[in-house]
């Protein structure tokens, strides 16, 4: 199939990009265009016009930022699973970058692009929302932030109202002894997660967790925060039977649906698994270090 018609921009500037989107509300942003375009052609988007954002400068930048990291709307995923940075101060990032399609799919898909998608079986706004990450959003009023767990709002919808643009992602630092995991059940390598968790712990000197954060993906209309398995583990030594019971809570805390990749009830089942296998990869990575995750 072919697009349906569209006007097409492509503006030099992000105040010519946002005073665009000010005049055409139902304009779309093309960016990586590797989710946009294939729906286009399948009828299932229909925008009147494409605003091209691929010439914007200072978008693809990637800096340290406090001991975290701060990363342009448009920096590409193959940048994200390469950047000697990015993998010092958060491999999580770059692991999840890596698991995206295929690497013609990362060499033009973008940290921005697919946020904004927000694909609940995606790799990456599952990891923005487990690691804490901060998105820049630029309107021609100003400016504003909203955190990754609370941009995500449904399936394909997120905090983005008209007229606003996604400029950039902030990724706080690590604390010593800080490790991640990330576990996803798939068809095929490159596919979409079935079920998908990214977990972060941080431990004392002594191997108990002062923080935990869990988030799954693929069992709702976007990545879900585990609120009752982080509780169990918070404050306690992280053993074997704590991560269990952790993982116990999450199937009461997910929403999956069934469609014709997995039943409800197989997704609830591997929410647990998947859950326990990013546990247990973040606690032995949780080791004492230069403030980094392992």
């Amino acid at each position: 199939m072919y697009p349906s018609p569209f006007a097409y921009h492509a503006p030099a500037t992000i105040e010519e990009t946002l005073a665009l989107l000010a005049r055409l509300p139902e304009a779309k942003i093309l960016a990586g265009g590797q989710s946009l375009l294939p729906m286009m052609n399948l009828g299932l988007a229909q925008p009147g016009a494409l605003v091209d954002v691929n010439d914007l400068p200072g978008l693809e930048t990637v800096t340290e930022d406090g001991g975290g990291l701060r990363l342009g709307a448009l920096v590409r995923h193959r940048t994200l699973e390469t950047s000697p940075l990015i993998r010092r101060r958060c491999p999580a990032l770059a692991e999840a970058a890596s698991l995206i399609g295929n690497i013609r799919v990362r060499h033009r898909g973008t940290l921005g692009g697919s946020l904004a998608h927000a694909d609940p079986a995606a790799e990456l706004p599952l990891v923005a929302v487990a690691l804490g990450a901060t998105l820049e959003i630029r309107r021609l009023e100003g400016a504003r932030e909203v955190s990754a767990a609370q941009f995500f709002r449904g399936y394909l919808l997120t905090d983005l109202a008209p007229g606003e643009l996604v400029t950039g992602v902030r990724i706080p630092p690590f604390a010593p002894g800080t490790g991640y995991g990330l576990a996803e059940l798939v068809r095929r390598a490159g596919d979409f997660a079935i079920v998908a968790a990214c977990a972060v712990l941080t431990t004392d000197g002594a191997g108990a967790c002062r923080h935990a954060s869990l988030a799954l993906g693929g069992v709702g209309p976007h990545p879900l925060v585990m609120r009752r398995a982080e509780a169990l583990l918070a404050g306690g030594p992280l053993t074997d039977r704590r991560l269990a019971e952790a993982a116990d809570a999450v199937p009461g805390e997910v929403a999956p649906e069934s469609d014709v990749h997995a039943t409800a009830a197989y997704r609830r089942a591997m929410a647990r698994v998947m859950a326990y296998r990013a546990l247990a990869q973040a606690r032995a990575r949780a080791v004492p270090g230069p403030g980094r995750a392992a």
